[in-house]
């Protein structure tokens, strides 16, 4: 249940934050758009504590909201476009500042109005000083049956409402309560097991009152004609209230350790699409966000048997108060389950057909409500992006007409779920799945198939309660290719996504610009992940400059990053970045690892850095080419003093002989220039011995009397021409034998270099 929804759920809060948002005009769009203003604000994890940095935060928060407002003018509802259209106005004329501000501070004074009245004390009782200081329960360690849970204690805490309201005011900011200015640390999944406890705990104790109720009421039907039975109807009457109350109470701590635990896997499930991209992640946590909902599970569904059981006790002819909790508990429990199914290893995002691939699915319940006896079978289909808007759109309303709408044929799309006794997972493994086909969509303008999301849609149908439930969960955005050339481009779409979307969206909708600074740790994220080193400031600086147009600005758009050619260059800066990302993982991994290679640096500082190195003649750096796609080059400090740069290698080069040996045969290397700013330049032999590979003594001419061939090894020389001290193109060769692995003339100052190979 979304914050707004619980304000709205008090008249007296409601009018009062009306009010207080109609003071700017903005409760219309706190109303149209609470779900995703109350997961904008919260998941911030910047806390702005400079004018500059709230600027900053506020003008994205501003951009975000313009996307999101023009993508809900899609609608079919045509007052929705139009109210729509008048609240893009409204953030137009309201400062970016003034409109975060507002709605921040809306936010925090929501947090702060449902917890006082989640967590009203009665007569006698006072707020805890700490809320986290609650361990007269024993923690919960271990699985546990129903019974063993609800048998921990029947003494009822008054503090524990008080408690989860207190946590709820940070958990459903999530990492994000910072940003709402609270200086609460963020609270930890065993704390919210240790709420769910104690609140359990407390519907222990109301079990009890519930069984006095029904014994007192079998009592007054047995007695009707006694004096006492008016009396004693209407004590039966403040009891069951008194009862009723309770379990309300009960529902709302249930409510919001539901979304605490809903949001931790919210979390988890974006920290999975950072992994996409080589972020770190904690996997594991989700055996404890596991444990967290299976004792939601367990509550929900004792208090769905409680409320029946109350029902029974029929005192009057109508008890709407009762109804309603009882369609609350249900809808609750239908959305727990469905909320527990998820994909918890992801299919590849880029995706080639008629490729084998794997995927599974997990239902974070265990055992609970028995499913595992008679396991379902799980189906799988692709979807386009347009579909699957459609269908979260309709997602409840899902029909046997399924498969018709998948936009490919799957192979070894269905898989029937197993339970694991001895970790509780329970999960249905796609091993060998296939994708044949795919339908794809009409392109429009520069739209390429490598831009076309697409996602598998996972879904079954089970029965809980007497009532049947279809459940189904979507992967993470993936890119259909049929041709390895195609894998770059979708490799941008699929980074993009991965890093920048939000974790509420609809399907996909992203951002069509970042800034520098969120896409900085992306590239860094990204290349480092893949290379196993991390770029430098410096080398973080240089990318920043490449992505730079004529006007220069913080922000960074889509088409910058992977759709238009760099300045003089026939390829984008994405093309460049993953060519460069790619020799280096295949070719340079190990010199990268150690710091041998500069990489990204301009010609201009290359030369600046080497001709003020005190080492002088024979110092050398590596660096990425600007020119060649994948290309990586040596700038060395020449007998004249000046600096001549080589042309560039490329992984078609490196095919023939590795790196370091080639750095071996070049006699004009002998230092090489640290990469990091503090350092001092490193023999080469020292830097690149342990990559050299073994070489043979040269043996003298013999004629192989077998084959008629005489043995020959490559190395690499530098061509010199004339009294100039330049170089050439012209290869050294042997008699009747030469080979040329040149790709060009890369020239600095009056020097134009070339590499060729002498045949020995």
């Amino acid at each position: 249940m979304s914050l707004w929804k619980r304000i709205s759920g008090h008249a007296d809060c409601e009018q009062r934050m009306a009010a207080y948002y109609d003071e700017k005009g903005l409760l219309d769009l706190r109303l149209c758009l609470a779900p995703w203003i109350e997961d904008r604000i919260m998941s911030e994890q910047v806390t702005p504590n400079s004018p500059e940095q709230l600027e900053r935060v506020a003008l994205k928060f501003n951009e975000d909201l313009h996307q999101k407002l023009l993508s809900t003018r899609t609608a079919t509802d045509q007052a929705l476009k139009f109210r729509v259209v008048e609240l893009c106005a409204l953030i137009q004329r309201t400062s970016a500042v003034e409109l975060y501000a507002h709605l921040r501070s809306g936010l925090q004074k929501e947090l702060q109005l449902v917890t006082e009245k989640s967590v009203a004390p009665t007569a006698g009782q006072s707020m805890p000083l700490n809320p986290y200081s609650m361990n007269s329960t024993p923690m919960v360690t271990g699985y546990m049956d129903t019974s063993d849970i609800l048998a921990v204690s029947n003494t009822y805490n008054p503090s524990v409402v008080q408690g989860i309201g207190a946590i709820h005011n940070v958990q459903n900011a999530g990492i994000a309560s910072p940003a709402l200015g609270m200086a609460t640390p963020k609270v930890e999944l065993y704390e919210v097991q240790h709420q769910i406890m104690q609140t359990l705990n407390e519907f222990g104790n109301c079990e009890n009152a519930r069984r006095l109720l029904v014994q007192n009421y079998s009592n007054m039907l047995n007695y009707t004609s006694s004096p006492n039975a008016e009396a004693a109807f209407r004590s039966l009457i403040d009891e069951k209230a008194a009862i009723v109350l309770t379990m309300r109470r009960s529902f709302m701590c249930y409510e919001s350790l539901h979304d605490m635990v809903i949001h931790e896997l919210k979390s988890w499930r974006h920290q999975q699409a950072q992994a996409g991209n080589g972020a770190p992640f904690n996997e594991g946590s989700l055996d404890d966000i596991q444990r967290c909902l299976e004792m939601l599970e367990t509550f929900i569904t004792h208090m769905l048997a409680a409320v029946k059981e109350t029902m029974r006790v029929r005192l009057v002819s109508e008890e709407p108060e009762l109804t309603h909790l009882l369609e609350q508990v249900q809808n609750a429990q239908k959305n727990l389950v469905c909320a527990a199914f998820i994909v918890d290893k992801q299919p590849p995002q880029v995706m080639k057909t008629n490729t084998r691939f794997a995927a599974s699915v997990r239902w974070l319940i265990g055992s609970q409500l028995g499913l595992h006896n008679n396991p379902p079978t799980v189906e799988c289909i692709i979807m386009s992006e347009i579909q699957a808007q459609r269908f979260v759109t309709r997602g409840s309303q899902m029909d046997n007409s399924l498969p018709g709408q998948s936009s490919g044929e799957i192979q070894n799309a269905s898989s029937t779920m197993e339970y694991q006794p001895n970790n509780h997972v329970f999960s249905a493994s796609f091993r060998n799945m296939q994708l044949k086909k795919i339908k794809r969509a009409e392109k429009k303008g520069t739209e390429s198939v490598m831009d076309e999301k697409f996602a598998l849609l996972f879904y079954t149908t089970t029965t809980v309660n007497d009532f049947q439930l279809r459940v189904w969960t979507l992967s993470l955005p993936v890119v259909v290719i049929v041709h390895g050339n195609q894998e770059p481009q979708s490799w941008a779409t699929i980074t993009w996504d991965n890093a920048f979307a939000e974790i509420v969206r609809d399907p996909f909708m992203i951002t069509d610009r970042v800034t520098w600074a969120q896409l900085s740790v992306a590239l860094n994220t990204k290349f480092g992940s893949c290379t196993g080193r991390s770029l430098t400031i410096d080398n973080l600086d240089f990318l920043y400059e490449k992505l730079q147009r004529e006007e220069r600005s913080e922000y960074i758009t889509w088409n910058q990053f992977c759709k238009e050619p760099m300045p003089d260059r026939t390829f984008t800066f994405w093309e460049w970045f993953f060519a460069i990302m790619k020799l280096t993982k295949d070719h340079m991994l190990g010199m990268w690892k150690e710091g041998c290679i500069m990489g990204f640096i301009n010609k201009a500082k290359a030369q600046d850095d080497l001709l003020r190195s005190s080492y002088g003649i024979g110092t050398f750096l590596l660096r990425f080419s600007d020119s060649e796609l994948g290309g990586v080059t040596i700038a060395y400090v020449n007998e004249n003093g000046l600096v001549t740069m080589l042309a560039p290698w490329t992984a078609r080069d490196f095919q023939v002989l590795n790196l370091a040996d080639r750095i071996r045969d070049l006699d004009v290397l002998c230092w090489l220039h640290p990469s990091d700013r503090n350092g001092s330049p490193v023999k080469r032999d020292v830097a690149f011995g342990q990559f050299y590979s073994k070489r043979q003594e040269p043996e003298p001419l013999v004629l192989d009397p077998v084959t008629g061939y005489v043995k020959s090894t490559l190395h690499v020389h530098v061509c010199n021409n004339g009294d100039t001290g330049s170089t050439s193109g012209t290869p050294h060769h042997v008699p009747q034998q030469e080979m040329q692995l040149g790709n060009g003339d890369f020239g600095m100052a009056d020097f134009d270099s070339m590499t060729n190979f002498e045949l020995l």
